[in-house]
């Protein structure tokens, strides 16, 4: 019984220093592994973002809040660059830890994600994603409209919802299933000619219709108080499942060709393509929300991750980089979902909206 007991704590020491001599060596490769001495292309290839950037937009502002007070903990810049190995790949978090340069253990890679995130959310969210609140806001918005390469008069924006696959939660499972018959949060999006991300809601499962997401969204709440106060000409584009409403403008695909209505449905459906393609974007760039990586969290924690990988998207279209050499994994558009019966909610608005489309398909393609 004795020698079983030694046997037992010269096997938990021999452990213990297993943990040491593992976590020395990762600080020692950390310090001597320096990202920042990659090339830049190489370095962005790696981690989305170019050596510059990082210090300029993540440092400078998520730095000093992922400070940590004892002398041994990983520093921002470690935490900052593993996180987003970890968005930018989607692998489980003890692959992204052994890479070149990050050399870290399963378990500060996972509080590193999961500060990073929540700093991202808390600090920087509101700063890059503006939604256009005022007037002037709105003006600007429909002017990027007017002058986009695929052009619609008084539309600020194009909106669709994407299902970003989760592991199945605990608690109410089966309201995660979406309609391809996998778990997942139903994420909507609203986006401007230049795929710059102007709003983000990913807080609904995926068995959640767009409509349903849409008629909770504080930017519909938006839109029908500017149309309240009088702003008779300011859309959002959406496809065939949303309703159709005084500030929500839809396709008509049973529309003959030759016709006006024709004519606007295909207006309509080339400006909307813009967000098929930010989703494209995103996913493809930020590959822990790629369908086939499924983020290994709980549905509130993966919209909070959703909602940094959009504020990083945004960074990068302001700052003007591209990924050509980033692989499209082919994932295709998701098909608008089949129309439901509107709610009582949106029943008046439809009605209004209805004329109002008419009146626009006859001024503007002579219907």
């Amino acid at each position: 019984m004795a020698y079983a007991e030694a046997a037992a704590d010269l096997l938990d020491l021999e452990v213990q220093l297993y943990h040491m001599e593992r976590r020395a060596e990762r600080s020692v490769l950390r310090e001597i592994q320096d990202p920042f001495d990659l090339m830049d292309s190489e370095f962005k290839r790696l981690y989305r973002f170019t050596p510059d950037l990082v210090e300029e937009l993540l440092m400078d502002t998520l730095g000093p809040r992922l400070e940590h007070q004892r002398i041994t903990g990983i520093s921002p810049k470690n935490q900052i660059l593993a996180a987003l190995r970890f968005y930018a790949t989607g692998c489980f978090q003890r692959p992204v830890g052994e890479q070149w340069g990050i050399s870290m253990s399963q378990s500060s890679i996972s509080r590193s994600i999961h500060r990073v995130t929540d700093v991202i959310n808390d600090a920087i969210f509101r700063q890059w994603m503006q939604f256009p609140m005022t007037d002037v806001a709105r003006q600007l918005a429909r002017e990027k409209f007017r002058r986009a390469a695929q052009p619609f008069d008084g539309a600020i924006g194009v909106i669709d919802c994407s299902h970003i696959a989760i592991l199945a939660p605990r608690e109410h499972e089966e309201a995660y299933v979406n309609h391809h018959g996998y778990h997942s949060i139903n994420v909507q999006m609203i986006c401007d000619p230049d795929q710059c991300i102007l709003n983000v809601n990913a807080r609904f499962p995926g068995a959640r219709h767009d409509a349903h997401i849409w008629s909770a969204s504080a930017a519909r709440r938006v839109m029908e108080r500017a149309y309240n106060n009088g702003e008779r000409r300011t859309y959002l584009l959406g496809d065939s499942g949303y309703p159709l409403e005084p500030w929500l403008l839809t396709p008509l695909p049973h529309a003959p060709a030759g016709t006006p209505r024709r004519a606007y449905h295909d207006a309509l459906m080339s400006s909307r393509n813009v967000i098929e393609r930010t989703f494209g974007t995103l996913k493809t760039v930020w590959r822990c929300m790629h369908k086939h990586r499924t983020l290994q969290y709980d549905p509130g924690f993966a919209g909070r991750i959703v909602n940094a990988c959009a504020v990083l998207h945004n960074m990068c279209r302001a700052h003007n980089l591209v990924f050509n050499d980033v692989e499209d994994d082919g994932e295709v558009a998701e098909p608008p979902v089949q129309q439901l019966p509107l709610p009582e909610e949106f029943a008046r608005p439809h009605a209004v909206a209805v004329r109002l489309q008419n009146r626009l398909i006859v001024e503007r393609w002579g219907g």
